[in-house]
C-alpha cells in the first residue's frame, strides 16, 4: 500500500471540463491526517509502515490504551487510524499529509463498509428469480425451494444461498480516477462511486492495477482499420485487371 489517506465520504455531484462534458464524482473530504507513528524494517517492529490518524476527537472518548501509545508520539487523540506500509513518502511522526498526496488523472482504489440492509430474502439478497405467480403456486413467490437433497444426502450443503444478513460489509473498488484535487479545501473528487453511506469513513489508497504513470495500453484496431482501409482501393484496381 504505497500511498494512501484516510477520508470521510460526503456525498456525490457532478463537475464539467473545460470542453463541457460532465462528469459524476463522489466527494471525499480526505485530510488532514497526522502522522502519529513511523514504523521501520530496521527498528523493533521488523517492517515499514506508517500510521495516519485522522478527524479530531476529545480525550475522555478515547480509550486509555489507544491515548497512551498517542502520547507516546506526542499526536493528538483521533476518531480512525490507519496503518500503511511501505508508505513511499518519508515522513516522520508528527507531519500532516493531505490531498496533494494524488494529482488529478490518478487510479485510487477505495475501501469503505457498503450499507447495512438488514435481514433479507433471496430474492434480494442472491437475485433469485422466486416462484410462480400463477399456476396454483400458493406461498412459493419470493422462496428459494428445497434445499435437502431429499433422502441422500439428506443435509443442507455448506454455503448455500440463503436468507439472511445482507450488507455491512468492506468493500474495495478498484481503479477510480481522480477527476480534482482542491488542497484549500481537503477535497478529492473521484470519478464513479465508493462504498458506504454518505458521511461514512473510507480509506483512500493508491491503485494498486493502475499505479502513478500508468497509461491505457495503444488499441491496435484502428491501426487495422486504416491499413485495411488502405489495401482496399488496391485490391479494386487488381480484380479490374
Amino acid at each position: 500500500m504505497p500511498l494512501g489517506l484516510l477520508g470521510k465520504k460526503l456525498g456525490h455531484t457532478r463537475v464539467y471540463n473545460s470542453q463541457g462534458v460532465i462528469t459524476p464524482v463522489t466527494v471525499v473530504l480526505a485530510g488532514p491526517n497526522r502522522v502519529l507513528q513511523v514504523k521501520t524494517q530496521a527498528g523493533k517492529d521488523g517492517y515499514n509502515a506508517v500510521q495516519l490518524g485522522f478527524d479530531d476527537q476529545k480525550d475522555h472518548r478515547v480509550s486509555k490504551p489507544l491515548i497512551g501509545h498517542i502520547k507516546k508520539h506526542n499526536g493528538a487523540s483521533v476518531k480512525r487510524i490507519k496503518e500503511f506500509r511501505n508508505f513511499s513518502k518519508e515522513v516522520k511522526a508528527g507531519d500532516v499529509v493531505g490531498v496533494n498526496l494524488f494529482a488529478p488523472g490518478d487510479f485510487i482504489d477505495a475501501i469503505g463498509v457498503t450499507k447495512g440492509r438488514g435481514f433479507e430474502g433471496v430474492v434480494k439478497r442472491h437475485r433469485f428469480a422466486g416462484g410462480d405467480s400463477t399456476h396454483g403456486a400458493k406461498g412459493w413467490h419470493r422462496r428459494s425451494g428445497a434445499i435437502g437433497q431429499r433422502l441422500f444426502p439428506g443435509t443442507v450443503q455448506r454455503g448455500l444461498r440463503m436468507p439472511g444478513h445482507m450488507g455491512q460489509v468492506q468493500r474495495t473498488t478498484q481503479n477510480l480516477e481522480v477527476i480534482q484535487v482542491r488542497e484549500a479545501e481537503n477535497l478529492l473528487l473521484i470519478k464513479g462511486s465508493i462504498p458506504g453511506p454518505e458521511g461514512d469513513y473510507v480509506v483512500i489508497r493508491e491503485s494498486k492495477k493502475r499505479p502513478k504513470g500508468w497509461k491505457p495500453p495503444v488499441s491496435l484496431a484502428p491501426m487495422k482499420k486504416k491499413a485495411a482501409a488502405e489495401k482496399k482501393p488496391e485490391a479494386k484496381a487488381e480484380a479490374k485487371k
